[in-house]
């Protein structure tokens, strides 16, 4: 976040991570925010974006310990639906801890793109 606004940029919406692929056991994914304006590279943090495609969509409300849970069901329920997605996926976080300390109030908004 430092980096972003020692270049001038402002964060114009909530966090997210992608994830190139669908988590294991292993995670291998980018955290990051909107911005107002590119940034340049500094250290480990570099500008990126979400990529441009139709996707699937659920909004998940609850701690961060139940998104397992509400990912599995969200794929079983793409996966009964016959839709097909591509490999990767991403959060956003809507509310957290810094908006309310209940984390029953929290929305997470989980995305899958689909495929063409």
């Amino acid at each position: 976040m430092s980096t972003i606004t020692a270049q001038g940029a402002t964060i114009t919406g909530p966090c997210f991570s992608y994830h190139q692929k669908r988590p294991t056991d292993i995670f291998d994914f980018e955290a990051g925010f909107p911005v107002s304006q590119p940034i340049t590279a500094a250290g480990r943090v570099k500008m990126s974006k979400l990529p441009t495609v139709k996707v699937v969509r659920i909004i998940y409300q609850g701690g961060y310990e139940g998104l397992g849970a509400a990912w599995g069901e969200f794929c079983e329920w793409i996966e009964a639906e016959g839709l097909n997605v591509q490999e990767s996926l991403w959060e956003c976080y809507l509310t957290d801890p810094d908006s309310n300390p209940d984390p029953d109030t929290w929305r997470t908004e989980l995305n899958r793109p689909l495929s063409e």
